[in-house]
């Protein structure tokens, strides 16, 4: 059966009286958001720590390149990304994979207007994020940084 409540700001059905005792008095604190933990991978001044700043709605005054490792919750309306961000240095990136246990999603970030070099060594180390037993079935986001430089190369190009 359903039994109907009128209060001043509307009618609300409740199939038991149990559900509308629970709705009046009982609400507890929501249910959790889940969480998934991803990894921030790319060579070091593509913009991996900007980006987290940016969607942790921090100032993006005072960012410093990251040289080990840090992470940052990134809340959204029906989730929390942590996000383990990596340092892109060349003497860091080779302990990138001791770092990927555990994590369900990539995000590789590219400086889209770096020099040839810089963007064959990004081209290096994503093909080698994208090969390892650990991420290979992950998915991945490849995120072509600096567009609003002059330098930027288009996605095709990249």
């Amino acid at each position: 059966f359903a039994k109907k409540v009128t209060f001043s700001f509307g009618v609300v059905c409740f199939p038991l009286p149990w559900q509308c005792f629970r709705a009046l008095c009982c609400k507890g604190p929501p249910p959790p958001r889940p969480e998934y933990d991803l990894v921030c991978i790319g060579l070091t001044g593509s913009g991996k720590t900007s980006l987290l700043s940016q969607l942790c709605s921090e100032s993006p005054e005072n960012i410093v390149s990251t040289t080990g490792f840090s992470i940052k919750a990134v809340p959204f309306q029906n989730a929390i990304l942590n996000v383990k961000e990596l340092g892109g240095a060349d003497n860091i990136r080779k302990y990138w994979s001791r770092y990927y246990q555990g994590s369900q999603g990539v995000i590789f970030v590219l400086d889209s207007a770096s020099s040839e070099d810089d963007l064959e060594t990004a081209r290096n180390e994503l093909h080698s994020a994208l090969q390892h037993p650990q991420l290979c079935t992950l998915p991945f986001l490849i995120l072509a940084n600096h567009q609003d430089k002059p330098a930027a190369r288009s996605v095709q190009e990249v």
